[in-house]
């Protein structure tokens, strides 16, 4: 099969249109056009339904796709190792983690991780939607359980607990609960129990609503929940890594708090050599390290 042919076909099934394709690729529409039709008479098969709107995949269309997508990410993955430099970390590099994890406690870390490789590009994918390293959706991702596919590299990083935070200007205003119970008090602001998120997290405000709290805000994920704590309105269900981020939160009812839920960080197998990688990899840890040691030192103070 003739690889210029399935390269032109990638990039017409991806944009949906011979004019944006042969924008891309450099070419006129007519000049894709043929060798598009030279592919369907080579598979002897129609590929793209063709309306008013721009182009559809056939069946046949949509198997084929599936094996261009594979094969542009294994060969993006080549030329990452390629491009990898013995002595220098530079190139892109897609991370991608939880919302909350990502916002708060990986991206205020990276002035640092820039300062030290000023070359490196990283492409920081927030969602809660696990994305497929081994089918090079990203590079590494950091998670907040174990990976189950096979084919990855995983290191355990930390364990985050889900804990009760808000601000001393709110307790001061409304009072400091000192039970469960004293909760019903107070507004609660969480994420909801059907959002995408850690179990143990679900868990524990499910716990919590069942002690007749009726003053309730939600958020979709943990950056909200901590902006509307430090904004005074209530009292937060939030990881306890945001304690490093913010010096406005006072924990309340220290019995109060979830299961542990461990954090890991993992890269495909075909990755192992990548010096961007190895780079970002030994950064996280050595952040996880500081954040050990301070929390000792004022756990010993």
């Amino acid at each position: 099969m003739d690889w210029d042919k399935l390269r032109i076909f990638h990039a017409v099934a991806a944009a949906g249109s011979l004019t944006h394709a042969g924008d891309t690729l450099h070419l006129s529409q007519s000049a894709v056009s043929r060798q598009i039709r030279a592919l369907e008479e080579s598979l002897n098969s129609t590929l793209f339904h063709r309306h008013a709107r721009g182009l559809i995949l056939t069946e046949q269309g949509e198997l084929l796709f599936d094996a261009t997508k594979a094969m542009s990410k294994r060969l993006d993955a080549a030329s990452a190792r390629i491009r990898d430099s013995e002595e220098e970390v530079f190139g892109d590099l897609r991370v991608t983690t939880t919302t909350g994890f990502g916002s708060l406690w990986l991206a205020p870390r990276l002035p640092k991780l820039y300062e030290k490789y000023p070359d490196l590009k990283i492409d920081l994918m927030l969602e809660e939607r696990v994305l497929d390293l081994p089918m090079r959706e990203a590079d590494v991702a950091i998670r907040m359980k174990e990976p189950s596919q096979a084919d990855l590299i995983r290191r355990r990083l930390m364990g985050v607990h889900m804990r009760l935070y808000a601000t001393q200007d709110y307790l001061d205003a409304n009072g400091t609960p000192q039970t469960m119970a004293d909760l019903k008090d107070h507004r609660l602001i969480c994420q909801n129990t059907t959002s995408i998120q850690v179990a143990a997290g679900a868990m524990l405000v499910q716990e919590i609503l069942a002690n007749d709290v009726v003053r309730l805000l939600t958020v979709n994920n943990y950056f909200g929940v901590l902006q509307a704590v430090q904004s005074n309105l209530g009292i937060g269900v939030l990881p306890d890594y945001v304690t490093d981020i913010s010096d406005r939160l006072v924990r309340i009812i220290p019995d109060i708090e979830s299961n542990e839920v461990p954090v890991f960080l993992a890269y495909p197998e075909e990755l192992r050599q990548s010096k961007r990688i190895a780079a970002f990899r030994d950064f996280v840890m050595e952040e996880i390290k500081i954040l050990r040691k301070k929390r000792r030192d004022e756990t010993e103070r």
